[in-house]
């Protein structure tokens, strides 16, 4: 017996039992479709499989029944098949809870390609460098998400394929060297996991399946739910959706954007965007991302329809979001959009804005305040001048002084004696424990938008990222930024208004957002 599964897309309703039942991601899925937003076709496996699984009462033969007629609908949508040797049929496999829960949980992407089907999406799309590319990502992907495998491994293999290729990052490899490298990948799968990586594509697709429904359990997200007080037992969906190529060529890429800066609530396009990348390159902080200049630049169509879908989606929600996009070949598609996380600070500005734009009545902003003081909102910066080390982007702003910690432990360790300054070469899910313990997080890596950022900003803490003045050498317990070297527990300041990094412990000052301060004063009570 197949157990319940929703379709997005294609004229589908709602999902029955809201979010909590299929997780946000998929409902907003189904509502941006409803609204007629381009929305790849997908289909869902509601929470309720993920407790079940949790407590024996389903098992992998009832999900793997569940995943064949999902499917079968996929491949009506688009006309493809899946583990078709000629037209192959592509799949993401999602994570999503009733609560959003940025980069905790997994996905995995390019599922259902193998060697045969490599050949037929060449035949079906003339494009053999994104056959090759999303063959070695999927090898990659599979292997850290679902075996188990350390990315470093994999890593290491990306790194020797660019020094080879004499090139600066991946997207500058031709298929010829990102063939070489997936058939590096699959021999690296083979020794680590000690068996050939799968090439049946049913058989990628229910271990990809399982592996996100068992990532509600990862310490990472059990971590993320104590400290944001939420339920324990509520279990993730999992959304399969047909895939959209980023990786496509000069004219696509992957993009995660807000409707409004969400650290000041200005209201703009706030976007980064890797050109010919998928939305792991984004999100998951270890690549340079770009910003909105070079994609409206480049893609000026685009970028117009974002700015015209950012406020689609703020009135479909009644809130400012946060989404992620895929650009393939010139064609926007939308792959998820939830409640933007921002800063204190941001919270009120996009609050009291949507009142005077009309989006919102004074009651319908106040409950985007629910838990906010507005008369403890500052914001802080530098009494004085200091001289500048180096420059970053800001993906959290304020300012933050504290002592270096190059980990996770040492960030709790050196918590207990006063403010800590977390320094990583990217941003990070992993370090979730490590960024609550500090006060302020840098990196050497990662864009804005990286979940990890989302996380920092979610928390409160002063955050800078892509700083290339700055490296680590774990080894020695040390980092060099701006040409000076710190050890470990040296003092380190962040200046997340202006970018700036300076030597040690500065003077902070606050300010009031007196403007939106006096506009809620003015509300009437009900």
């Amino acid at each position: 017996m197949v157990g319940p599964m929703h379709i997005i897309g294609g004229g589908s309703e709602l999902p029955p039992g809201g979010p909590e039942a299929v997780g946000r991601k998929a409902y907003n899925l189904a509502r941006m479709a409803e609204a007629g937003l381009p929305v790849p076709p997908a289909f869902v496996l509601p929470t309720s499989w993920c407790r079940m699984l949790r407590d024996g009462k389903t098992d992998e033969a009832a999900v793997a029944e569940a995943l064949d007629a999902g499917m079968a609908h996929l491949e009506e949508a688009t006309g493809l098949g899946f583990g078709s040797a000629r037209q192959p049929l592509l799949v993401s496999v999602r994570s999503g809870g009733a609560v959003s829960m940025p980069g905790m949980l997994d996905t995995v992407l390019d599922v259902g390609l193998n060697a045969a089907g490599v050949d037929g999406m060449v035949r079906l799309t003339g494009n053999p460098r994104l056959a090759w590319d999303s063959y070695r990502r999927l090898v990659q992907g599979y292997g850290e998400v679902v075996q188990g495998l350390p990315a470093m491994a994999f890593d290491e293999l990306v790194t020797a394929a660019l020094v080879d290729a004499e090139a600066e990052n991946e997207r500058d490899l031709d298929h010829r060297a990102l063939r070489g490298l997936a058939h590096a990948m699959l021999e690296r799968f083979r020794v680590l996991a000690g068996k050939p990586f799968p090439t049946d594509p049913r058989a990628q697709l229910l271990a990809a399946a399982l592996a996100v429904f068992h990532s509600w359990d990862a310490p990472k997200a059990v971590a993320y739910r104590r400290l944001n007080g939420l339920d324990n037992d509520a279990g993730t969906a999992v959304t399969v959706q047909a895939m959209v190529f980023g990786n496509a060529g000069g004219a696509s890429g992957a993009g995660v954007g807000f409707t409004r800066d969400p650290a000041t609530g200005v209201r703009e396009l706030y976007v980064d965007f890797a050109f010919n990348g998928q939305g792991e390159d984004v999100v998951a902080g270890r690549r340079a991302t770009d910003g909105g200049a070079r994609l409206q630049r480049v893609l000026p169509g685009v970028h117009a329809q974002l700015e015209a879908m950012c406020r689609t989606l703020e009135h479909l929600s009644g809130d400012a979001q946060d989404f992620e996009f895929t650009v393939q070949t010139g064609m926007l598609w939308l792959l998820q959009t939830r409640r933007a996380k921002r800063t204190n600070w941001a919270a009120l500005r996009i609050a009291v804005d949507m009142v005077e734009e009309g989006m919102l009545k004074p009651g319908q902003a106040r409950a985007l305040l629910e838990g906010i003081d507005p008369a403890a909102v500052v914001r802080t910066r530098f009494a004085d001048p200091s001289p500048v080390l180096a420059c970053a982007q800001v993906a959290s702003v304020g300012v933050a002084s504290g002592r270096i910690a190059l980990d996770n432990a040492a960030a709790e360790r050196l918590a207990a004696a006063g403010p800590v300054i977390l320094v990583r070469q990217a941003t990070v899910t992993e370090d979730i424990i490590g960024m609550a313990s500090a006060t302020g997080i840098l990196t050497a890596t990662g864009g804005r938008t990286s979940h990890a950022a989302v996380v920092a900003r979610q928390l409160g803490r002063v955050c800078l990222v892509a700083c290339p003045d700055l490296s680590i050498d774990f080894a020695a317990r040390t980092c060099r930024i701006g040409g000076q070297e710190f050890a470990e527990g040296d003092a380190l300041s962040l200046d997340g208004n202006e970018g700036t990094v300076h030597a040690g412990l500065l003077t902070a000052v606050a300010e009031r957002p007196e403007r939106e301060l006096a506009a809620i004063a003015a509300w009437p009570d009900a």
